[in-house]
């Protein structure tokens, strides 16, 4: 018998950083999500990795839990959910390279349109395998980024419900500033969709999913005369926007990201750290290495900002340019081994540092925090 040494050294070797994956604070918050939704259908956003979450166990517990169907970006996502056995409804949000339709039908998509040369393409490939698709129109009611003009939307409509081999399955837009509930956009971008619809119905009368609510507007309650509600952020217990941040209480995060020291030294005031010596420490100090880095997801200019990592109990700085594969943290005065718990974010000591601590320490969004965090860094799965 042939030993695969290679393997079994890889699979022996444990990083020191880790992510944890809460998939019961997964479940809790598709309950939570769903009991806000009320009657309409809960179809959970796995795009990205789940939000760099891991698709196929996030898909598996959100479904578990009561979602009706997933969401994704690419055809590649969906083909990944099939192939791990899922059979629940899998809608891929935009449209995809034509050369994609036969993936598609073949793997039974709900397939989003807007343009005619895709419903064309759609509609070939699923004549050649005698199938029959689900499509649900994309309708631009003012976000600009994709989709069909409503005064083009009847047309569209029109050309998917007279396919022999394509079921015009629903409607949709998306929301631009559903997360600010002061913005005068959303209930405009509600009221251009309502009178799509309602003259797309004159000519589609079964139509079965209406939808316009993301996670904002899921919390908000939004959209509540549709079927269907398209919740991803918030399924990993994170805050759609600032504006409301105050709707997210009861949600759980879901990803905790942790790491070890792997050096420390005690430096004297005057002493520059890392690439351009950038931070000169101004008093003497104990700085704690920790093996991760840019190449995991942090971001290299994490230095100048008000971005935290917890050791030993208390928030530390970091201190120099965070490179590929380390970033160097002050501890001050404390006393710090190598082999201690680092938490990037999550919990220590009863201290708590968030993603959204992280994102608003960045000045961006905590979906790019979560998504950023590469695959090289090891997912560990609990709750399940």
């Amino acid at each position: 018998m042939t030993t695969n040494h290679a393997s079994n050294t890889v699979d022996a070797a444990m990083r020191a950083t880790r992510v944890t994956i809460d998939l019961a604070a997964l479940r809790h918050n598709v309950a939570v999500l769903a009991e806000r939704a009320g009657t309409l259908q809960l179809w959970a956003v796995v795009k990205a990795n789940a939000y760099g979450h891991g698709a196929v166990q996030c898909a598996q517990a959100a479904l578990a839990a009561g979602a009706h169907g997933l969401c994704v970006a690419l055809t590649q996502e969906a083909v990944e959910l099939r192939t791990a056995g899922i059979d629940a409804p899998i809608m891929v949000l935009s449209e995809q390279p034509v050369d994609d339709a036969p993936i598609l039908v073949a793997h039974r998509v709900v397939c989003v349109a807007y343009n005619e040369h895709y419903i064309a393409a759609l509609a070939s490939a699923a004549a050649e395998q005698a199938e029959r698709t689900l499509v649900h129109l994309k309708i631009d009611t003012g976000m600009h980024r994709v989709g069909v003009a409503p005064a083009a939307a009847v047309a569209r409509a029109e050309m998917i419900a007279h396919s022999k081999h394509l079921v015009l399955d629903g409607v949709m837009t998306h929301l631009a500033t559903a997360d600010d509930p002061a913005h005068s956009a959303t209930l405009q971008q509600v009221a251009a969709f309502t009178h799509a619809v309602r003259d797309i119905r004159a000519v589609a009368p079964d139509l079965q999913h209406v939808h316009v609510a993301n996670s904002a507007a899921t919390l908000r309650a939004l959209g509540l005369d549709c079927t269907l509600v398209r919740a991803g952020i918030a399924l990993y217990g994170l805050q759609p926007g600032a504006g409301v941040a105050s709707l997210v209480a009861g949600l759980q995060p879901v990803m905790a990201l942790r790491s070890r020291v792997l050096h420390v030294q005690r430096l004297a005031a005057g002493q520059g750290v890392s690439y351009g010596l950038r931070t000169v420490l101004d008093c003497d100090s104990t700085i704690a290495t920790l093996p991760l880095g840019y190449a995991d997801g942090i971001a290299r200019r994490a230095w100048q900002t008000s971005a935290r990592v917890l050791v030993g109990g208390r928030a530390r700085r970091i201190v120099g340019v965070v490179t590929m594969d380390q970033m160097m943290v002050d501890c001050g005065e404390d006393a710090v081994a190598v082999g201690d718990e680092a938490v990037i974010f999550g919990t220590q000591s009863q201290q708590s540092i968030t993603v959204d601590d992280w994102a608003a320490a960045l000045d961006t969004i905590s979906y790019e925090v979560v998504c950023a965090i590469s695959p090289r860094v090891p997912r560990d799965f609990v709750g399940a």
